[in-house]
């Protein structure tokens, strides 16, 4: 016989919990775009700075996004113009970088675009139109007419060039940013435990640095030397009359991808930091955000497989924000000192699984 609940318990009427539901929901939406704007603020400043050491992935931009309610994803959609007063049929802008062109323009959160350049902002995909249109304007000015409080403003907003990879924001209780060939993603969490912005620009920083130091390319350059080795240790057991089942190649596939792996992480620390501080950060300090990783994740202090133990990238980044420092006090040109640092020694570490 199953057992139960002994309390009397009191009676939760439906309309209460769905006002409760409903205030959760649009307190939630608005949490998510204050870190999407805070983000944002961030990753502008990151992406004007650095522009040359991305090479051909550079783009006019003029930091704000916008969307209707329909544009939205669809989880968000019910809610969404109770929560921002998002318009269904104008553009909405929802977030402004401070230090964009469309801040000095004069373009605000909550603005209706009605047109770019007489072209009118569609109701769908508008994001990815706005990108495109100014994309295609290059750095010419753009004419946007804007309906702020129910009278139109024609703002000219001027784009600079900036790095165009995509930075984006996943609502995740992951502790983790991630650098893909399309898009740098940053979890929700990162934003909560980065308690300034340089330090949020250091995570910035440091998936930028991946993508721009080709980490991905040189991984799957090492996975494949590492398969060709392991495919040759089954062919040579395969003669012996024992099949392996491609466990070798299987094997070496994955060490040859995770080679350097830390190196890598390293390394993009490093990088990072200089991406940072071109970008005005004020890298002093910043370093507290791996403390804060350790202690939300006790095995960083310890075990390290794909990425260095914390103690060892708190360290570094000291010896970077002094290595900064003494450049920007003799005047010298931010640019980071490249050199391999595949053969360092990591005689803190042991073993074991990366927690992020």
């Amino acid at each position: 016989m199953a057992c139960g609940p002994i309390s009397k318990l009191p009676p939760l009427p439906s309309v209460e919990v769905e006002a409760e539901r409903r205030k959760e929901q649009i307190d939630q939406i608005r949490n998510y775009f204050a870190q999407i704007n805070r983000l944002d603020n961030v990753a502008f400043r990151i992406r004007v700075a650095n522009r040359d050491d991305c090479k051909n992935r550079v783009a006019a931009q003029i930091g704000l996004s916008a969307g209707t309610v329909a544009s939205l994803p669809r989880k968000y959609r019910s809610f969404t113009h109770e929560a921002l007063s998002v318009s269904w049929t104008q553009a909405t802008v929802l977030s402004v970088a401070e230090t964009s062109p469309a801040a000095a323009a004069g373009i605000k959160p909550g603005d209706h675009l009605l047109t770019f350049n007489n072209e009118p902002v569609p109701r769908a995909r508008t994001a990815r139109w706005i990108d495109a249109i100014v994309r295609d304007n290059g750095e010419r000015p753009i004419q946007v007419l804007v309906r702020r409080g129910g009278a139109d403003e024609i703002l000219t907003a001027v784009p600079i060039k900036a790095c165009a990879i995509p930075i984006k924001l996943k609502t995740d209780s992951e502790i983790n940013a991630f650098t893909t060939e399309d898009e740098i993603v940053v979890h929700s969490s990162i934003l909560r435990l980065a308690r300034t912005d340089a330090q949020l620009a250091l995570v910035i920083g440091h998936e930028l640095a991946h993508s721009n130091l080709g980490h991905l390319d040189k991984q799957r350059a090492n996975a494949i030397v590492g398969w060709a080795g392991g495919v040759a240790v089954d062919a040579g057991i395969m003669l012996g009359g024992i099949s392996t089942g491609g466990a070798f190649t299987r094997q070496f596939t994955r060490a040859g991808a995770r080679a350097y792996s830390v190196a890598f992480e390293r390394e993009a620390d490093y990088v990072g930091a200089y991406y940072a501080a071109r970008a005005g950060y004020e890298p002093t300090g910043a370093e507290e955000f791996w403390r804060a990783i350790s202690l939300e994740n006790p095995d960083d202090l310890r075990i390290a497989t794909d990425h260095p133990v914390t103690p060892v990238r708190f360290v570094q980044m000291q010896k970077v924000t002094a290595e900064i420092a003494d450049k920007q006090r003799r005047g010298l040109p931010l640019t980071p000192e490249l050199k391999s640092v595949e053969g360092d020694a990591m005689p803190e570490t042991t073993p074991g699984e990366s927690a992020h």
